[in-house]
């Protein structure tokens, strides 16, 4: 018998322990696995839900009932099951609520679909019925909803209270509900209705105080950054200021580079000291020629430019937050200087 030529044996290399389970078994199995994912998080859902407490590799302890937060958390390897992850991913980032809602609807649906899968009914006729109840439930909510279409100012005030009430029902904050709904209706109510970026609302914990402690900045708020010398002596209020918005470093630093400088002439060290201080100055001086009354830096303003601005009448502030200058940028109207 002549071996085939050009036929060789397949050799899979499979790593130690892998599932090479194919068919129903393996249909069988993520189901289980999105199950078990799904159960994890039901206790935590309605205004009565449990809290979970998660340890993770970094010795950092959450504890929040927030179904995106605990997903985000949890270290899932299984890949059926890491599809649970990003619905609840996603829901968070389209609506913002329902996250804990979505998995445990997910892992429901599976767990009716398990028993047709074990008796052989073929998957695609299970998805399709899965289509069909989809359609006849979103006609149903259509029938139920509420639109806001005609409705006044004050109506729509009121229909967005109650769903930002209802939201906040089975957080910790729950207590509190009527003061937060307020407070995030007003937010929402200051974005610009035809994009609603959701970016240009910051949220700044402070510790200490409570609940009812929080309040509404409208405008642009961000937290006291690191001041050095001459911080007190710069203005605090100003009236139509002009403001500078930065991403350089305005402070005197080391080469970052591996530079070797040889001279044959020891007053020579001098006018290198010297230019390394000029170029300092320099920066310094165009941004005060610019007009600006507020100057704002992604990066760190040295106690050499604190003392510079505040001889001059400017507030500055550096190692400001990137998304502190970018809602900055967009109230204002500014753009980040980075040369």
């Amino acid at each position: 018998m002549m071996p085939m030529m050009g036929m060789q044996p397949q050799i899979i290399l499979l790593k130690e322990g892998t599932d090479t389970s194919q068919g129903t078994p393996q249909l069988v199995s993520n189901i289980n696995a999105c199950m078990a994912l799904a159960d994890t998080v039901r206790t935590t859902l309605g205004p009565r839900g449990m809290d979970k407490l998660i340890h993770d590799d970094k010795g950092r302890v959450t504890i929040s009932n927030d179904g995106a937060t605990i997903m985000k958390l949890l270290d899932v390897v299984h890949p059926a099951a890491k599809t649970l992850v990003d619905v609840s991913l996603s829901q968070d980032a389209e609506v913002g609520d329902g996250t804990t809602t979505v998995v445990i609807l997910s892992g429901e649906f599976l767990r009716e679909a398990k028993p047709f899968v074990e008796e052989g009914v073929h998957p695609r006729s299970i998805i399709k019925s899965y289509r069909q109840a989809c359609n006849l439930a979103v006609s149903k909510l259509k029938e139920l909803s509420v639109s806001l279409e005609g409705k006044g100012e004050e109506e729509k005030r009121q229909l967005l209270l109650k769903c930002a009430a209802t939201s906040l029902n089975s957080k910790l904050v729950s207590g509190e509900r009527e003061f937060f709904a307020q407070m995030c209706v007003d937010a929402v109510s200051c974005l610009d209705s035809s994009t609603l970026d959701l970016k240009m609302i910051g949220m700044k914990k402070v510790i200490g105080g409570g609940l009812r402690d929080s309040f509404l900045v409208d405008g642009v708020a961000f937290k006291k950054t690191f001041s050095y010398a001459g911080f007190e002596q710069q203005p605090k209020s100003f009236n139509n200021p002009k403001i500078l918005l930065l991403n350089i470093e305005l402070e005197l630093k080391s080469e970052k580079e591996n530079a070797e400088i040889r001279l044959d002439d020891p007053a020579k060290y001098q006018s290198i000291v010297d230019a390394e201080w000029n170029i300092i100055y320099d920066k310094l001086a165009k941004c005060a020629e610019s007009g600006a009354q507020i100057v704002l830096s992604r990066l760190a303003i040295g106690d050499l430019g604190t003392q510079y601005f505040a001889d001059r009448g400017i507030f500055c502030a550096g190692r400001v937050p990137e998304d502190d200058l970018q809602r900055m940028a967009k109230a204002t109207g500014a753009r980040m200087q980075t040369t």
